[in-house]
C-alpha cells in the first residue's frame, strides 16, 4: 500500500466530522499534499515526504499515547479522531510551499556538481503551527485541544516565547504529546545521515 493510500485509509476510518470529505478532497485533488516534501533539505526532502512524515507522526503519537503511564498517570486518552486529526494534519502549512530546484555541492573528488533540491517559498507566511490550524479550521471545526496541539507541535524548537510553549503544554498535554511524536519522527525515523 502506498503512503497516499494508507493516509486516506486512516483518514476515512477516523475523521468523520462534517465536511471531513471536503478536506480530504482538497488534500487529494486541489493541492500538492501527497507529492510535497516534508522539508527542503532535511527530513523527508523528497517527493511524497510530507505524507510519509504525517503517517510517521501518526504512528509515533499512537505509540506514545498507548503507554500505560501516559494513560493512567497522566490521564491522556484522546479519541481516535483527535489523534488522526492532529497527527495527519499538523503540517498542512507546507502545502504549496516547495518548488524543485538545484544546488551546487562539492563531491569527495573536489568537483562541484548540481544536485536536485527543494526551495521553500511560503505564499502565505502565517507561521508554522498557526497556518496549519488556519487551513484545517477552514474545513473542520477543531477543538481547542486539537488547535493548541497543532499550533505548538514544534515545541521549544521555534522562536516562540518558551513560557508560552510551556503554558500550552500544561494546559493542553496533547500538544506536548504531538511535539514528542513529531520530534521522534523527524529526528529518529526520518534522520538522514
Amino acid at each position: 500500500m502506498s503512503c497516499k493510500e494508507e493516509f486516506i485509509e486512516i483518514y476515512k476510518a477516523n475523521i468523520t466530522r462534517p465536511v471531513a470529505d471536503a478536506l480530504l478532497d482538497y488534500l487529494t485533488n486541489k493541492c500538492d499534499f501527497f507529492t510535497a516534501p516534508a522539508s527542503a533539505r532535511y527530513h523527508g526532502s523528497y517527493e511524497g515526504g510530507l505524507c510519509e512524515h504525517s503517517l510517521n507522526v501518526y504512528y509515533c503519537l499512537k505509540d506514545y499515547l498507548a503507554r500505560e503511564r501516559v494513560q493512567e498517570l497522566y490521564g491522556m486518552n484522546p479519541s481516535e479522531e483527535t489523534i488522526a486529526i492532529v497527527s495527519l494534519l499538523h503540517d498542512v502549512c507546507k502545502i504549496g510551499c516547495y518548488t524543485k530546484g538545484t544546488r551546487n555541492v562539492k563531491g569527495p573528488d573536489g568537483k562541484w556538481s548540481q544536485v536536485p533540491t527543494y526551495q521553500f517559498n511560503d505564499p502565505m507566511p502565517y507561521g508554522h503551527g498557526e497556518k496549519s490550524v488556519y487551513v484545517v479550521n477552514g474545513f473542520l471545526r477543531l477543538t481547542r485541544e486539537e488547535a493548541f496541539a497543532i499550533r505548538y507541535h514544534m515545541g521549544f524548537s521555534v522562536s516562540d516565547d518558551a513560557r508560552q510553549v510551556g503554558q500550552a503544554f500544561q494546559m493542553y498535554p496533547l500538544a506536548f504529546c504531538l511535539s514528542v511524536a513529531d520530534s521522534e519522527a523527524t529526528y529518529f525515523l526520518e534522520r538522514e545521515d
